[in-house]
């Protein structure tokens, strides 16, 4: 495991948030729930304040911390999605009582800002080809969630 590890700060639903997460990729677990001993910020004694999980193989740490801070855009957590029907299934999933941005970007519903990014895209806003990523960027800029279809045609000039 790495020796750096995310938190993220909840006001009471870390264990709902990691569970929910790890249902959407695969290596992913619960790996701990920790209980308030005593009472503390985080809630009363017995309930749940630190859940350690893992997320694709990434470790994590969801807090309870009783106060509600949002997230922000400064920090996102970007996945890389092998062909559509992945971007697809992982884009209606986190977005179900969230919101979608531009770009690929969507907060879900605890306000945790994600990346969808189908894993090609380096190939196509990078590509050796500067007018094919220039169309690349310019179609992705009009999209909310990404189309692979589209960036590729875009790219190739159609």
């Amino acid at each position: 495991m790495s020796k750096i590890a995310p938190c993220l700060w909840f006001a009471t639903e870390a264990e709902e948030a990691a569970n929910f997460y790890v249902s959407l990729l695969p290596d992913s677990k619960i790996c701990k729930v920790q209980k308030n001993v005593t009472d503390s910020p985080g809630g009363k004694a017995g309930s749940v304040l630190v859940v350690i999980f893992t997320l694709a193989g990434q470790e994590f740490m969801a807090l309870n911390g009783g106060k509600k801070f949002d997230f922000t855009h400064a920090v996102s957590f970007k996945i890389d999605c092998a062909d559509q029907a992945e971007v697809d299934r992982l884009w209606d999933a986190l977005l179900e009582g969230g919101s979608p941005e531009q770009c690929g970007w969507l907060k879900d519903r605890y306000g945790v800002s994600w990346q969808i990014v189908p894993a090609g895209m380096p190939g196509l806003l990078g590509g050796p080809d500067p007018a094919g990523a220039q169309r690349a960027m310019q179609a992705m800029l009009q999209m909310v969630k990404l189309d692979i279809a589209r960036l590729k045609s875009a790219y190739a000039g159609g």
